[in-house]
């Protein structure tokens, strides 16, 4: 059974709460509902309305101005829709006849739909929620690592997330484009190392690939058909050892392209294992870069202004002194700014991806 929630609410400079509260008690009465009223004296009344079908809803007074409507129902039928809005529409008609048109505002928010077959409410890294427009589940399934989600948007086409974390869509180019340097870098006879990249690179996770490459073609194309072509490898392994060995084997790369894992939004670098894994493939990745290569990354949401410092100050302590630079983009499906980073060894290189902003970092 899917529930249906709506959320209203008005703002006055003061309020009756028991005149407030008499005003609207007859049109929850009209609909059959029955009443449960808690006062807190100076701190406005909360009333409970329920329905015998299981609906029901809450009215909050506040004393300073404030009426607060939440109306939860299992139906999502267009019958049931219809008699929320009316509903609310003798609320909100009550109440300016009340204060006599003298209301600071009136707000009706979206109703969540919850309980679905199709999960539409994806948070970004800032803690905001989104709806997407999500009318199809394409691919869910759990592998040893991760849960693995591909579903399709009207407006951004299929959508991977792992692990509930949006990762890319098929309207992303500009992700792409991003972490590889923004059109400015000639691959032509270069060696280039992908961390991660499951979408069209390399990755620990088998499944990811498997999923990828079956319904995410508008991005990856048709470079996971083979694991080996004529002028690439996909490796399915964990980086760290590969990384390992190619130091170990003197194995020099002229771009780095690392697109594991977003900067953690924690901002205890010193108690948070991702950032221990970050500054372990920053160290591994320097080893196997050409004194002039390029290394790129992403970063976060461009809000998180604290952990993308912290980001900053970790490539101060790299065994190889560095300069970077970043630029901003906006991915169209994380619905939020996103820095990428870039950083030279020697020269070594890292990008940041925040919405996406960049960054570019100098041996000194």
């Amino acid at each position: 059974m899917k529930g249906y929630s709506k959320h209203y609410y008005t703002e006055f400079a003061f309020a009756d709460c028991n005149a407030v509260l008499k005003a609207l008690q007859p049109i929850f009465q009209e609909q059959g509902m029955t009443e449960t009223v808690h006062n807190w004296e100076d701190h406005g009344y909360l009333a409970t309305y329920i329905k015998k079908n299981g609906s029901f809803a809450n009215l909050r007074i506040h004393p300073h101005g404030l009426v607060l409507v939440d109306l939860q129902s299992y139906s999502d039928c267009t019958k049931g829709r219809e008699e929320v809005d009316q509903l609310l529409n003798k609320i909100e008609e009550r109440m300016k006849e009340l204060f006599h048109g003298n209301i600071k505002r009136v707000k009706r928010l979206p109703a969540i739909l919850r309980g679905d077959v199709i999960d539409r409410y994806w948070p970004t890294a800032d803690g905001r929620l989104v709806e997407y427009d999500i009318d199809e589940v394409v691919y869910d399934e759990d592998s040893p690592f991760q849960n693995i989600k591909i579903l399709h948007s009207k407006q951004f086409g299929n959508i991977l997330i792992l692990s509930g974390d949006v990762n890319l869509a098929e309207s992303d180019l500009a992700y792409t484009q991003a972490i590889m340097g923004s059109g400015k870098e000639d691959y032509t006879g270069k060696e280039v190392l992908i961390l991660g990249g499951g979408d069209g690179a390399s990755n620990i996770d088998q499944m990811v690939i498997d999923g990828c490459k079956k319904y995410m073609r508008k991005t990856c194309g048709d470079v996971l058909d083979n694991l080996n072509g004529e002028c690439y490898q996909v490796l399915i392994e964990d980086c760290i050892p590969v990384l390992k060995r190619y130091a170990k084997e003197g194995r020099m790369f002229d771009y780095v392209i690392n697109d594991l894992t977003a900067v953690p939004i924690s901002t205890s670098p010193e108690e948070d294992s991702t950032w221990e894994f970050l500054r372990l493939i920053l160290d591994l990745s320097m080893k196997v870069l050409k004194q002039d290569g390029k290394y790129f990354t992403q970063g976060n949401c461009i809000n998180l202004t604290d952990a993308l410092t912290l980001y900053e100050e970790q490539l101060g302590r790299l065994y190889c002194p560095v300069e970077f630079s970043k630029e901003t983009v906006c991915v169209p499906s994380y619905m939020e700014l996103y820095p990428y980073k870039l950083k030279k060894s020697g020269e070594c290189v890292l990008i940041n991806q925040a919405s996406l902003a960049c960054l570019e970092v100098m041996n000194s």
